[in-house]
């Protein structure tokens, strides 16, 4: 069995659960697997832990991530030093310290103080004010990651990136635009319902026709794309799902029981959606059997295999006519 990939940014959202169905997805001759909202980077990580891939490119449009990233291959050990000096000095007064680091990194976007809000701030989620200022609060009932077990994650995912990652900050057009025949492009841009209007949660909003636009010229150029978009927690849905033009397979991944539900006292499961280049879901896709829903292919094609586990709904393909 392939370990865990470590896991050393804690991100709300992460896909480090999920990991193991998406990268059924991914061939194994990929050359390079493009992150272009990186975040967590959980699916790069765990694309390169499994051996899926040669070379991972991680991108994010929040530049203290991107240089958080930069940091953790070029200077492990110094960023886990650094640290750990934040931790130990948050423990006089951890909400006063909790407080100063967060003004300070709102100063200078420092990322190893980046790192120590995401490992104490309430559920790893991060979050803006209008003026783009992180303004999450502390979690009071904890301290964040302790150091040892910081450095450990750090160390390893160096270990696991140096030589085979390379990392920017800036729009994901671009990297779309850079992709080729033996590349993925994995792209888990901000949910629909959590990136617009008045809600601050990303420090920056996702312009749905602008995405949708250049997925279609990715996918015309014949690059696979594989994209985590729309979800739903029980009855509830979030956001539409991406156009049926656009011929991507759309399948629903099992995430768990919705922590925010219970909280509330409820047990609500949340489903995710991914959507597939069409040529990716082949016999040689290799799912990890109880993370996905099962289910059956539905649409012209009833004769194609299940592989290992998928729920493809309603439709076989986007576009294609469902069941009489």
């Amino acid at each position: 069995m392939t370990a865990a990939a470590p896991h050393p940014i804690p991100y709300q959202g992460s896909k480090r659960r999920l990991a193991p169905a998406i990268l059924g997805f991914v061939p194994a001759d990929t050359r390079r697997l493009i992150e272009p909202f990186c975040g967590s980077a959980a699916v790069s990580l765990a694309a390169l832990r499994a051996g899926k891939v040669a070379t991972v490119h991680l991108n994010d449009s929040f530049a203290p991530l991107a240089r958080l990233w930069t940091a953790i291959i070029d200077t492990p050990d110094r960023l886990a030093d650094d640290y750990q000096r934040l931790w130990r000095a948050q423990l006089a007064d951890p909400r006063r310290g909790y407080d100063r680091v967060r003004d300070r990194f709102n100063r200078d976007g420092d990322p190893t103080r980046l790192l120590y809000l995401l490992a104490r701030c309430v559920k790893s989620a991060v979050r803006f004010n209008a003026s783009g200022e992180f303004n999450q609060s502390p979690d009071r009932r904890r301290l964040g990651t302790r150091p040892a077990r910081m450095r450990a994650s750090i160390v390893a995912a160096a270990a696991l990136l140096a030589g085979r990652a390379t990392v920017s900050s800036g729009d994901y057009a671009v990297w779309l635009d850079g992709a080729g025949a033996h590349d993925v492009v994995y792209l888990d841009p901000p949910y629909q319902g959590t990136s617009g209007g008045r809600d601050h949660r990303y420090h920056q909003q996702l312009d749905l026709d602008r995405l949708i636009g250049d997925l279609e010229r990715l996918i015309t150029r014949g690059v696979a794309v594989i994209v985590s978009f729309d979800g739903r927690c029980g009855d509830r849905s979030y956001g539409t799902r991406l156009p049926a033009r656009l011929g991507l397979v759309h399948v629903e991944l099992r995430a768990g029981r919705s922590a925010q539900a219970t909280l509330a006292g409820g047990s609500a499961h949340t489903v995710e959606s991914l959507y597939v280049t069409p040529g990716l879901l082949t016999d040689g896709c290799a799912i990890s059997a109880g993370v996905v829903q099962r289910g059956r292919v539905r649409g012209p094609d009833p004769h194609r295999r299940d592989p290992g586990g998928v729920r493809l709904t309603g439709h076989h393909r986007q576009g294609d006519p469902g069941p009489p």
